[in-house]
């Protein structure tokens, strides 16, 4: 049996496959109710840290700094795994946080879940692990990494999307038929916004694009209903303390979460936060104010979403605006059982609509079925940015631009060897500096335009005078080499994962080294 977990911005949530089944895993809370997530959430005081439930405890502890939310940080276009943050008074590298949390999350699934016996007394946790589809290569590194170092052995990763469709062929296989084979997912979480269109085939998965907003997610709504709260009530939220902004954002997501369709008026207990004059603290708002203010939010979500839709092929679109071919609009994610995205999205696609059951957990359960041999499903994904290199031109005054991999290549299937590129040149200059990035788009030209991503600047001395000691490669002006230059390989490969490797190598010494993209060093 393997483990499907799905590390989310605001909750983590795991599922297992047991003989056909895929249950979610309970966690019992600091109050010993039994819920189905553990909380992303970090406290620290005086460099003590806790993380989850333990972390959930201390919210109305002023000694203790909370931080929510964290997995954007590996978001951010110019985090390295060396990158330092800050947690309360303490600063430590995201690598190690994220660690950190990872292995609080397995100390938990052994000691505080309802996980079979055998699995939580098992030397290592088998489990497949999602990002978002989007993610920068970093943050893939990253987060394979903390997997790893925190005891699991990380059987596959996939995006968070195409996770989802495995749970939407599994529970709606009856739709998918040969005239009906395409599924769009509009994936909507707590902290990161992806749609994927996804063609099925039986057990056989093809994911034919994806688009995506890396920081649009629950969080963005909470923060919606608590600015709307503070204003009726003429509170300076600014005013308050760390930790009161913190326990008022709780609220605002637990009353953000009760909401139903039926509901008319939502109530914010905004409690020690208001002052004499202000009653109870109590602020009851009509819904429909505060959907009319999420509707913005919502919308960037469907604008995303219409450049999935425009991938789905040639056929004419109905009055729904979707294909004949596809066979429905999954709604999964978190975030997408607030009322207005599902309104939003039924004026838009009608009938065709269909929200899972479990839109917290449809992810999990996708890696789950994906960690099941027995399930039969294949998937074959796609590199979901476009990944290149700056390199020295004309004696380091200028920089060309080289793609390597580019958006919607093909991936290879866990277990494959990756896929590889290479490059064969004579070097022309004593070092070469590649300026690694992704980016999100190319211009006519053929130059990257959009959100572009710096990853790792690369040092590689091409002359071996350069190559011994300690010399600060930085520091040395780059010069036209004299002469004919030594015969260089660039060797990049992709793997199942969409993590990257370069491997740089003089062919006629053997001098080489290799760098994965993301992490904090090369090794030679």
């Amino acid at each position: 049996m393997g483990l499907g977990i799905d590390f989310g911005t605001t909750r983590t949530v795991v599922a297992y496959a047991d003989r056909g089944n895929y249950p979610v895993v309970s966690f019992e809370s600091d109050t010993g109710d039994l819920v189905e997530w553990y909380p992303s959430v970090v406290a620290e005081r005086a460099g003590e840290l806790r993380f989850g439930f333990d972390a959930l405890a201390t919210l109305d502890d002023p000694s203790f700094s909370q931080v929510r939310s964290f997995k954007r940080l590996l978001g951010g276009k110019h985090v390295a795994s060396s990158g330092v943050v800050r947690v309360g008074s303490t600063r430590m590298p995201v690598a190690e946080l994220v660690t950190r949390f990872i292995a609080a999350l397995a100390q938990a699934l052994r000691t505080r879940s309802n996980l079979p016996a055998n699995l939580r007394s098992a030397d290592r946790l088998d489990a497949v692990v999602a990002t978002p589809a989007n993610a920068f290569c970093t943050q893939r590194f990253l987060t394979l990494e903390a997997f790893r170092k925190a005891g699991f052995t990380v059987r596959a990763m996939l995006n968070e999307p195409s996770a989802a469709g495995f749970e939407y062929s599994h529970r709606h296989a009856r739709t998918i038929t040969s005239r009906r084979e395409h599924v769009i997912v509009y994936d909507l979480g707590g902290g990161t916004f992806d749609a994927s269109l996804v063609r099925m085939s039986g057990t056989s998965h093809d994911v034919v694009t994806t688009a995506g907003i890396a920081e649009l997610g629950g969080d963005d709504f909470d923060r919606v209903l608590l600015d709307l709260a503070v204003e009726r009530a003429g509170v300076d939220l600014g005013a308050q303390p760390a930790f009161v902004r913190e326990r008022l954002l709780d609220r605002c997501r637990d009353a953000k979460e009760a909401l139903t369709t039926n509901t008319r008026r939502v109530t914010i207990d905004l409690g020690d936060a208001v002052g004499d004059g202000h009653g109870d603290g109590q602020v009851n708002l009509p819904v429909n104010d505060y959907y009319d203010l999420c509707a913005p939010l919502v919308e960037r979500t469907l604008d995303v979403l219409a450049t999935v839709v425009a991938r789905e092929g040639d056929a004419q679109p109905g009055a729904d605006g979707l294909s004949p071919d596809v066979a429905g609009l999954y709604v999964v994610g978190g975030a997408s059982s607030l009322p207005v995205v599902g309104r939003v999205l039924r004026a838009r696609f009608g009938r065709r609509v269909h929200r899972s059951p479990y839109p917290h957990a449809a992810v999990c359960i996708g890696l789950a079925i994906a960690s099941d041999p027995e399930a039969g499903f294949l998937l074959d994904d796609r590199f979901s940015r476009n990944f290149g290199v700056f390199r020295e031109a004309h004696g380091g005054e200028q920089a060309s631009y080289d793609p390597i991999f580019t958006r919607e290549m093909p991936l290879p299937q866990p277990g494959e060897p990756p896929m590889t590129i290479e490059r064969r040149y004579r070097a022309m200059h004593d070092i070469g500096h590649f300026r690694f990035f992704e980016c999100a788009a190319f211009d006519d030209a053929g130059h990257p335009r959009g959100e572009i991503a710096p990853l790792t600047d690369v040092l590689f001395p091409f002359a071996s005078r350069l190559r011994g000691g300690d010399l600060d490669l930085s520091r040395v002006p780059v010069r036209r080499l004299e002469g004919t230059g030594p015969l260089v390989s660039e060797r990049y490969d992709v793997d199942a994962c969409g993590t990257v490797q370069v491997t740089l190598q003089d062919l006629e010494s053997g001098f080489a080294r290799t760098h994965v993209i993301g992490a904090a060093s090369a090794s030679t």
